[in-house]
């Protein structure tokens, strides 16, 4: 099977965000590196592509400059195991970014981040109904997903 490695495009600040994103996750490291040299777009020296992996998956992060900007219309999903597990990757990731909603946001580089409980698709795709619409509209009023509260709303308490 063919290899898929999201490749996130930033405008200068790339290093930074490898920095960022390795301090971050725990199992993670720089698997490669490339500076630009004499005669391409950025001063010789600066980070061209740094190859990430982080918890397992391959991130590519390319300095290219102002031609493209990221959008919620692609992000990076998260499986948290544990409350613990989201509240961390939830502060980390969105200090200096942007909060949304159901666990989705923005971090300070404006990339787009989902961070949710495993557990949130076994109360959402309940058999029953109403279980799961209730786990939905406590799901919809919520920012960072709380187990505990998503447990509350299907319980039916």
């Amino acid at each position: 099977m063919p290899k898929i490695t999201p490749c996130l495009w930033f405008n200068g600040n790339a290093d930074e965000a490898v920095n960022h994103y390795c301090a971050i996750f725990k199992n993670s490291k720089v698997l490669s590196i490339t500076h630009y040299l004499e005669g391409m777009p950025l001063p010789v020296g600066t980070l061209l592509v740094a190859m990430l992996e982080l918890d397992g998956q391959e991130i590519m992060i390319l300095n290219g400059g102002a031609d493209f900007r990221f959008s919620e219309a692609l992000s990076l999903y998260i499986d948290c195991k544990t409350q613990d597990e989201v509240d961390w990757f939830w502060d980390q990731l969105s200090d200096g970014g942007e909060k949304s909603q159901c666990g989705w946001l923005k971090d300070k580089f404006g990339v787009s981040w989902q961070v949710v409980p495993s557990m949130l698709d076994k109360l959402l795709y309940d058999p029953d109904p109403v279980k799961a619409q209730r786990v939905t509209q406590a799901m919809l009023q919520m920012q960072k997903i709380d187990i505990a509260a998503l447990q509350r709303a299907y319980d039916g308490e």
